[in-house]
């Protein structure tokens, strides 16, 4: 049985605390998780780098500030997330901006996947640890929405894309470069369906 009061309460970090650790495992040649090695270390200093840019560049669009301004009830977001994780460092940005422009509705904290299995155990996609996956809680730490761990368009287009290639880091480049050009739109078009579907109220 998952506790999702307990784990937001005890282990969940805020935004600036999910950072800070990444940079403080960088200074000592890890990053989150079990794997330090040279890849994902490099994964994990381009990732810093996307979060800091996206940090300064993101701007909320009217349908997400539209949609969270009929929101009346306040929840607590609870990401599930890791600093190698590419997907991750392209969107957890836009979660921040969100709760920062709501401060009164949505408090958001981040818990590493790794060391919470039985969390992401329950929050699969198609069988797979896929991250990151923003869960919507209420007020008794009931689950009332879940997304991620991607937009469904780039969900869609990643499944073509590994049919016909094999090469991870070709991949990678696909992906970041679907993210690059599509500057955070898609995703916050799909968070403005997720908090005015009317399960969040």
């Amino acid at each position: 049985m998952v506790n999702y009061n307990n784990i937001f309460n005890t282990e969940g970090l805020s935004y600036s605390a999910y950072r800070n650790l990444i940079d403080e495992l960088l200074a000592a040649g890890k990053t989150t998780g079990v794997d330090h090695s040279d890849a994902m270390l490099h994964y994990t200093k381009m990732n810093v780098q996307r979060m800091s840019r996206l940090d300064k560049t993101v701007h909320l669009r009217k349908e997400v500030l539209c949609a969270l301004d009929a929101v009346r009830d306040s929840y607590r977001l609870l990401v599930i997330s890791e600093g190698w994780c590419g997907d991750a460092a392209q969107i957890v940005p836009v979660f921040d901006k969100v709760a920062r422009a709501f401060p009164t509705k949505l408090e958001l904290k981040f818990v590493l996947r790794d060391t919470n299995l039985p969390l992401i155990d329950r929050h699969l996609t198609n069988g797979g640890r896929a991250i990151p996956v923003l869960l919507v809680l209420d007020s008794n730490g009931d689950v009332i929405a879940k997304w991620g761990p991607r937009p469904q368009l780039l969900q869609e287009l990643l499944a073509e894309w590994k049919s016909a290639e094999s090469d991870p880091m070709a991949l990678a480049e696909k992906l970041h470069g679907w993210y690059a050009k599509d500057k955070t739109l898609t995703t916050q078009q799909e968070l403005a369906v997720l908090f005015g579907n009317g399960k969040i109220k």
